[in-house]
């Protein structure tokens, strides 16, 4: 198995997908007004993880009809109880300082429940090379870190110079280090930014053994830094009762795309050229007839989606042992989603979440404190 950072851990953080950027369908490229990116309807989906015992939650960020990530995570986050909400930040958007207090405020609205998934494409109306978006990461990414451990901010890089004297207003809630970073990238400057600094790896779903590659890569980039990271997984999910009533959903998904549709959807997003989505394009062309890889692996739902672009098909039963198999290669972090998403998140959580035993990462990597800090958000002393 590759050596990961919590080999301790028998469970897995089980995660549900939030559409915020306008990703939710019964007939996958056919618009559907009743699935807007509106809050009630994004939120809804939230809260019913959040009741059923998912995990975490990926709220997405991306430039196209829907809704900013972290005015929504901030808007549903007084209405949850247990779930983690993992929202994504697009490394540049906001002045790094400015975003450390606003993840330090979040983090504070939910007590301790804050994950952060690092996002590094460009911004809308930008192009820049692979090097130069993530040293732009690295360098907020830094920055969060100094913001958050230290008691001031000495900073000189390529992109930031930044010294201030007081870091009491970014203090998160979180502590030993603040909220775990998730990251995705396929690209060597990608790979390298997660190996030095960040906490989970999140992959796109491929075959096993790309899987397996791509894990051992990380795992020796990290070692050069002296570190471990946690591996996690993105993919959707199609679990009926019988398989042929889960391939027949999977069929019924795409019975009306238009391939030039597909093809608008795919490209209109800010990561639509990157070496992630290539190797997704590359799965696609790789799969048998129906479009399945490897046994209860579709490729299908690439053909109108950017980034991930495989569901896992099949029983409850062939759903909890491939997950199982996952696990046993050293995955700790999912993130499952279905199209349309509430009704999919509804079925997962009655056919097999019950069946999974899951964690929290931020409470097993032991950054949620057992009572509130003493930071001025927190019982801290006001300055």
């Amino acid at each position: 198995m590759i050596d990961i950072r919590s080999p301790h851990l028998t469970g897995a953080e089980i995660s549900w997908f939030a559409p915020l950027c306008s990703d939710d369908y019964e007939y996958l490229g056919v618009p559907d007004d009743t699935l807007k990116s509106t809050y009630q309807h994004t939120s809804n989906i939230l809260l019913t993880a959040d009741e059923l015992g998912y995990r975490n939650i990926l709220c997405p960020n991306s430039y196209q009809v829907g809704q900013d990530t972290i005015t929504f995570a901030a808007g549903v986050a007084p209405q949850t109880e247990n779930i983690n909400l993992l929202v994504a930040v697009r490394c540049g958007e906001l002045h790094p300082p400015m975003l450390a207090r606003t993840i330090a405020s979040l983090d504070h609205m939910l007590k301790g429940r804050l994950t952060v998934n690092i996002i590094s494409s460009n911004m809308p109306g930008e192009e820049r090379e692979s090097a130069s978006r993530y040293q732009r990461s690295r360098e907020v990414i830094e920055i969060l870190k100094q913001a958050w451990t230290q008691e001031r901010i000495d900073y000189e890089g390529e992109f930031y110079n930044i010294h201030l004297d007081w870091t009491d207003p970014v203090k998160p809630y979180q502590q030993n280090g603040g909220p775990l970073l998730y990251f995705g990238g396929y690209s060597p400057h990608g790979k390298d930014l997660c190996a030095e600094h960040c906490d989970v790896y999140l992959m796109w779903p491929d075959t096993e053994e790309n899987l397996q590659g791509h894990m051992e890569d990380m795992q020796d980039r990290a070692a050069t830094y002296g570190r471990k990271i946690d591996y996690g997984l993105r993919v959707h999910m199609i679990v009926r009762e019988t398989e042929e009533e889960a391939r027949a959903h999977a069929r019924k998904l795409v019975s009306q795309l238009d391939d030039e549709k597909g093809q608008q959807i795919r490209e209109r997003a800010q990561d639509a050229k990157s070496l992630g989505v290539s190797l997704q394009a590359k799965a696609r062309d790789a799969a048998d007839d129906e479009g399945y890889t490897e046994p209860n692996l579709w490729t299908g739902i690439g053909r109108a989606r950017s980034g991930c672009g495989a569901a896992l098909v099949g029983t409850p039963e062939q759903i909890i042992e491939k997950i199982e198999r996952y696990k046993a290669m050293g995955i700790r972090a999912f993130i499952f989603s279905g199209y349309p998403h509430l009704e999919e998140c509804k079925r997962f959580g009655q056919l097999v979440l019950p069946h999974l035993e899951t964690v929290s990462l931020p409470e097993a990597q032991g950054r949620v404190p057992e009572r509130v800090p003493a930071t001025p958000l927190g019982i801290g002393a006001r300055a």
